[in-house]
């Protein structure tokens, strides 16, 4: 770039680079053997930590675990498994609830997928929320949470798909 004097960018001043040490001043403190030992310790603990996380760890033990998300692949000849919640209104019109309809993502609710069926009863929140950001829609009086299976062959789907139920809840009021 030039300027409007005519000086270009770099016409600039060099600046002195700072002093350079006395070589016989190293400025490094040397550690003790006790400091090295306690280091060679702990380093030794966190690769047994990972040596062991990485052969019998699951996600829980991120970073010591692997994440199987990452770590692993599907089975190409086996199920896929796609999980979703939908409402049913009195007409019997289903209505999903996941994606974003009730303020949970999907990995967050799939996370939440053992405690829901032990409790179905919390199905009922998600219609209340449904109910919440919809309130023109119809009232719903079930709540479902659906697995749909996908067979694979050789990584492509075979067209063989089926639904099961995995836990339902019947509502008496959702507003």
């Amino acid at each position: 770039m030039t300027h409007l004097d005519g000086r270009r960018s770099y016409d600039a001043p060099v600046v002195p680079a700072p002093p350079v040490p006395d070589p016989g001043e190293t400025g490094v403190l040397p550690l003790s053997s006790t400091g090295r030992r306690i280091r060679l310790a702990a380093t030794a603990v966190v690769l047994a930590l990972l040596l062991a996380g990485t052969v019998w760890g699951n996600d829980a033990e991120f970073p010591f675990g692997p994440f199987r998300m990452y770590s692993t692949r599907a089975d190409p000849d086996g199920p896929v498994v796609s999980t979703s919640v939908v409402g049913v209104s009195a007409d019997g019109a289903v209505v999903p609830l996941s994606g974003g309809e009730v303020g949970l993502r999907r990995a967050e609710f799939e996370g939440q997928l053992p405690r829901l069926v032990e409790q179905p009863e919390l199905l009922t929140l998600l219609a209340r929320s449904y109910a919440a950001h919809h309130p023109d829609a119809e009232p719903l009086v079930e709540v479902r949470v659906v697995q749909r299976r996908y067979q694979l062959h050789d990584g492509r789907r075979t067209g063989e798909v089926s639904d099961s139920v995995l836990v339902a809840q019947h509502l008496s009021s959702a507003r």
